[in-house]
Parts: structure tokens; sequence; C-alpha cells
């Protein structure tokens, strides 16, 4: 008798794991005819699962595919059975403006910390009231005016890269620019925000695997982020796999800088050093009940985190385009050469003297039009009451975004040759459009 009660115990369990898959698939099914939003087209397997995302992404061309998607099915798309990518200018204000009640999507929970209680920061707090409350603690130390008294930081970096790169040139050897430029952005941030460079411009190596830290961590934030629940089980996992590697020397280098400052501060000359860390403990100095020790840690750690990758990648993208349209490079050396024989730019030039260089700019433009830093759209959700985007209504808690690439590719803002670099026709238009790839309104930069 206790046999058979075993075996029929034994039954019913291997049923219960054997019907989960099939409840899922049911559940799916319903829910993909049941919303509101079953009209909106888009891949078959995305209207059933996150799957189909994560696949496309795993590929690493997802950018390219959401493109393709709006160029066959129009301006929205189901990418995921509650997410869509938008591709409408006017949608942008709605879903990332000032003002507005879209929170960030549940991807953002990936890119944060995997500990039970999580410190907020910038980049991944969901919180609209915290995140605005964290954002003008230190709004300050991102004045424009402030931002401008880091030039010198930025000039001995890019000093020492043409230094860097002569010495190839008359080795003739060949480099991984994409690298090199990695190597000068962690550099240039490390300055601006801890006056300290990391070191990666004297070797050209990835010091203590920060940079694989960094490309291991934005890995995580892809994939895991479309199954955004998994996150704390995963991370876990994968420490426990590889160990803390590049992402605990990335830590640790901030702290030292700041326990360092602490060590040597005085209060008097706190700001002597110009750099982000300054202002940030000049603002604790003053209130240190409001920018708490937290928060300059975890500004810093923001400056470098989420500021290296992509600046990195921005400038590759520039000398990429430079070097594939020799025209356009011949263009920008006479405005470059036109200038300097007139007097009206120094070396190295200055941010004020860019700005006033109508060439340059154009081509700064239109190579982060043509190749945006983010690949993903900026996922946001709808808000209680919904929102009409489109002129589709979405209701509360659907995910909506808008991918960069493919708002930098829309035939109706750029012409119908928006996938063509096009210097002169695209230059002014991008002004609009290529900021959005680093967030816009209360999103912006961070």
């Amino acid at each position: 008798m206790a046999l058979i009660n075993f075996q029929n115990s034994l039954f019913l369990v291997s049923l219960s794991f054997c019907s989960l898959p099939v409840l899922y698939l049911l559940y799916s099914i319903f829910r993909a005819l049941s919303t509101p939003l079953r009209g909106i087209p888009g891949p078959f397997l995305a209207r059933f699962t996150r799957f189909w995302k994560l696949k496309e992404i795993y590929k690493g061309h997802f950018e390219k595919t959401n493109v393709k998607l709006h160029r066959k099915y129009g301006p929205i798309v189901r990418i995921a059975p509650n997410e869509y990518s938008i591709d409408d200018p006017d949608a942008v204000k709605i879903i990332y403006g000032l003002g507005s009640q879209f929170i960030k999507s549940p991807w953002y929970i990936a890119a944060g910390s995997a500990d039970k209680h999580p410190p907020a920061d910038l980049f991944t707090d969901r919180n609209p009231t915290r995140h605005a409350a964290t954002r003008r603690k230190v709004a300050s130390a991102y004045s424009m005016t402030n931002l401008a008294q880091l030039e010198p930081f930025v000039d001995e970096c890019s000093s020492l890269l043409r230094k860097r790169f002569t010495e190839f040139a008359d080795q003739k050897r060949t480099i991984d620019m994409g690298h090199w430029m990695q190597c000068y952005a962690f550099d240039v941030i490390g300055e601006i925000t801890v006056a300290k460079r990391f070191g990666f411009l004297d070797t050209g190596e990835d010091l203590d695997g920060i940079m694989l830290g960094i490309h291991r961590y934005l890995i995580h934030c892809a994939h895991v982020g479309v199954y955004s629940e998994f996150h704390r089980p995963i991370s876990k996992l994968m420490r426990l796999i590889r160990g803390s590697g590049g992402d605990s020397a990335f830590v640790d280098f901030t702290q030292s800088q700041l326990q360092e400052r602490l060590a040597n501060m005085d209060i008097e000359k706190i700001e002597s050093k110009g750099d982000f860390l300054s202002k940030l403990l000049s603002l604790h100095a003053d209130k240190p009940e409001k920018v708490t020790m937290a928060d300059v840690f975890m500004a810093c750690m923001t400056n470098i985190g989420a500021g290296s990758d992509t600046t990195g990648l921005s400038l590759s993208a520039v000398i990429y385009y430079l070097c594939k349209n020799p025209e356009v490079m011949r263009k920008l050396r006479e405005e470059i050469d036109g200038l300097a024989k007139k007097g009206e730019i120094s070396d190295p030039v200055t941010h004020g003297q860019a700005q006033n260089m109508p060439y340059l700019q154009a081509v700064l433009k239109e190579a982060l039009r043509m190749h945006p830093a983010t690949g993903l759209p900026l996922g946001r959700v709808v808000p209680e009451g919904g929102a009409v985007i489109s002129g589709k209504m979405f209701p509360a808690g659907a995910v909506v975004g808008v991918n960069s690439w493919v708002a930098h590719a829309n035939t109706n803002v750029f012409g119908l040759d928006a996938s063509v670099l096009s210097v002169g026709y695209h230059g002014p238009l991008s002004f609009s459009t290529s900021r959005s790839q680093w967030g816009l309104g209360c999103s912006s930069g961070i």
C-alpha cells in the first residue's frame, strides 16, 4: 500500500511539472487574443513570448532588426507580448518629455545591483520621485559652467592619445581603434570624475579586467533585462562561477579615490582640483544631511560606469565614418586647416571653438545619427489612464519605447536616403534627434 501511495504521489508530481508548459502556453495564447493591442503587427513569436526578443538580442544585431521591422510594419511594432517599439518623432515627447509619468521599464532592474535591497542610482532607479530628488542633489555639478571647467582634464588625455598614435604611425602598426577609443574614454572619465586616470592610455591593456567587467555587465543587462525577474539568481550564479573580476576592480578604484580624497581633504580648498568628486564633496560639506557620502559614491560610479563605453563607442563611430568617407575627411581637414591659418582655433581646439566649426559639428551629429551608442528601445511603462501614442491607445502597464537606431533611420525626418551618410543634408536635422541616444527629459543622460 505504501508503495502504491508513493507511486501515485510521484505520478501527480510528474503530471504537475509536465502540465506547467501547457498551462503557460494556454495563458500566452489567451493573453495574445484578449489584449486590446492584439491588432499591432510584429513577429509571430513575439506575440506569445519574450524569447523572440532575447533571441534577436543574442544574435547581436537587434538594432538592425528593429529598423527592418518598422519598415515592414509601420510606426508601431510588437517586440514582446506587452512591449512595443515606436517610430514616431511626436512620441518622444510623450514618452520621455519633462513631466512625463512614464516610468522606466523592468529592463532596468537587470542593470542595477543584485542585492536584496539595492541602493538607488540615477541610471536604474525606476521610482520617478526618488530619481528626481537624487538628481536635484547633484544637478549643479553637471551644469554647463562646471562642465566647461573640466576641459583641461580632457586635454591632458587627448595629448597622451595623440602621442600614442604618433608612436604607432612611426612603427607602422595596425591598431584596434575601438579598443583605444575606450582606453581614452576610461582615462578621460577617470580624470574628470576623480582627477586620476585609470592608466589605460599608458599601456593599452585592460587593467584589472575592468573593460571585461564592463563588457560582461552590458551583456548581462541586454540579455537578462528581457527576463529581469531572474536578475538576482543569475547574477549570484555568475559571480560564483567567475568571481567579481573587473566589477570589483571598478568599484575598488572609485572607493580608493574617494577614501584618499577624504583622508587628505582640506575643507577650505575642497574644490581645488575642480573634478566631479571635488564638487560633490563640496555639496556634501554644505549640506551633509541632503547630499550623503553614499550619494557622492553613487554619482561617481554612475559617471564612470555609464560614460566610458558609450563615449568610446561614439568616438569610434566618428572615426569609422570619416575613414569610410574620404571626401568628408578632406572637407573636415580643410575646415580645420583654414581656421588654424586664421588663428581662430588653438591646439588643442577648445570646446567653445569647436562649437563654431559647422562642418565638424555636422560630422559629429551625422556619425551619432548613423551609429547611436544604444541599440535597444529605452522602455517605459504606460501610466494609469493609458496614453495615445502615434494614434493608438495604449493601456496602463504596456511597455513602449523608442530605439535611437529606429528614430535616426526615419525616412520622414531624414529622407529616403536615411541609411546613407550625408553630412551636408542630415547635419542640421540630426541635432534634434541625436540626443535621444542619451535619453530625454527627466532621463536625459542620467
